[in-house]
């Protein structure tokens, strides 16, 4: 254990300005801060440089301990940072932390599924989208979604009777809420659908996040030109909104999809004295880190790597954990700040013609 007075000295003698992930540890050897650097020698010991009073100067006076790993290059210590931090959530970090700017899309496995906003993915067997920025503009689409295919968007706990189950005392029950009277909703708590009838639309809300259909905008469409032919111009501004919005949603599903999938391909980086790495990127997600492979043999194992991750059943972007879904994104912005990093990139078939031992 090196105690604090003897950090500085510690570091000074035993770190090297090279790329790494580096751990500040308290009193009980609990993780206070996870940190990158690719100069872990230099960063560490400009903490002790710190003026009174700063995050770093209090960090490093609760600091007892110091640990690092060394990493081939700084794409490595970006990812492995973040999933450090989202493993034991540090006390003294903020990035990767706090509570994220997107949301999911969720379908919920109950009797009569809803259609729901939500901050993160749970193990229920639900289905999940995503993830998607603009949470608040999400929850109002969805609203609209389960307004125009009558979905309900009651608590779960709302009791539900379809109108072919066979149960005493379901005959006689009254709507539960405004939507089921005017019609907005299918009412599934008081028997007013018949259960097919009910996920056939869930169904057809499926769909539509998919990309695969377009009939609640065709709804849409058709009740905004009934209001005009009525001359209820207001409502048909209102159903305009709803279309529009709806519209711009499922564009954004298949815009997002489109830039997973094109987040699939072996990226070569060059690292620390000549430790140049392979990462195999299958849909945002760094599936595997390999040698940047050399000689016959080499080239063998590393061709056997490709073909096994990409040639693998696809991952379900709808059973993304909320650390996937982080990972997605920190992946996705480190080449859009990076353009000419996707010089270093080959499709996975390009790789192996042009790599892969004959």
């Amino acid at each position: 254990m090196i105690l604090n007075p003897n950090l500085r000295a510690y570091v000074r003698q035993h770190a090297e300005d090279r790329p790494g992930i580096y751990r500040m540890l308290g009193p009980e050897k609990e993780v206070l801060y996870v940190g990158k650097s690719v100069r872990v020698k230099s960063r560490l010991l400009s903490y002790f440089r710190a003026e009174p009073g700063e995050k770093s100067a209090k960090l490093i006076r609760n600091t007892l301990s110091i640990e690092w790993d060394y990493v081939p290059n700084e794409f490595a210590a970006l990812v492995k940072e973040m999933r450090l931090i989202k493993r034991w959530r540090p006390r003294y970090n903020v990035e990767h932390k706090r509570k994220r700017s997107f949301a999911f899309i969720k379908i919920t496995r109950e009797p009569a599924p809803r259609i729901l906003p939500v901050a993160r993915i749970l193990p229920d067997g639900a289905t999940y989208f995503g993830p998607f920025p603009r949470p608040k503009f999400l929850a109002l689409t969805l609203g609209d979604l389960s307004h125009v295919l009558g979905l309900r968007d009651c608590p779960g706990t709302t009791p539900i009777v379809f109108g072919d189950q066979l149960e005493m005392f379901a005959r006689g029950r009254a709507p539960r809420c405004i939507r089921t009277q005017t019609g907005s909703c299918l009412g599934p708590c008081f028997g007013g659908c018949v259960s097919t009838d009910y996920a056939l639309k869930v169904e057809t809300a499926r769909r539509f996040l998919e990309a695969r259909s377009q009939k609640p905008l065709r709804l849409l469409q058709g009740e905004m030109e009934k209001a005009s032919v009525a001359l209820d111009f207001e409502y048909a501004a209102i159903v305009r909104d709803r279309l529009e919005r709806l519209g711009d949603l499922q564009r954004e599903v298949v815009a997002f999809r489109g830039r997973v999938e094109g987040l699939s391909f072996v990226y070569r980086v060059p690292g620390f004295k000549g430790n140049d790495r392979l990462y195999l990127i299958r849909k945002g997600l760094v599936e595997e880190d390999i040698p940047d492979p050399r000689g016959k043999t080499g080239r063998q194992r590393a061709a056997k790597k490709v073909e096994d991750v990409f040639k693998a059943p696809p991952p379900e972007m709808g059973a993304l954990t909320q650390e996937a879904a982080s990972e997605i994104l920190l992946v996705a912005r480190w080449f859009r700040l990076r353009e000419r990093e996707m010089d270093r990139v080959l499709e996975p078939d390009e790789w192996l013609s042009a790599y892969a031992p004959s």
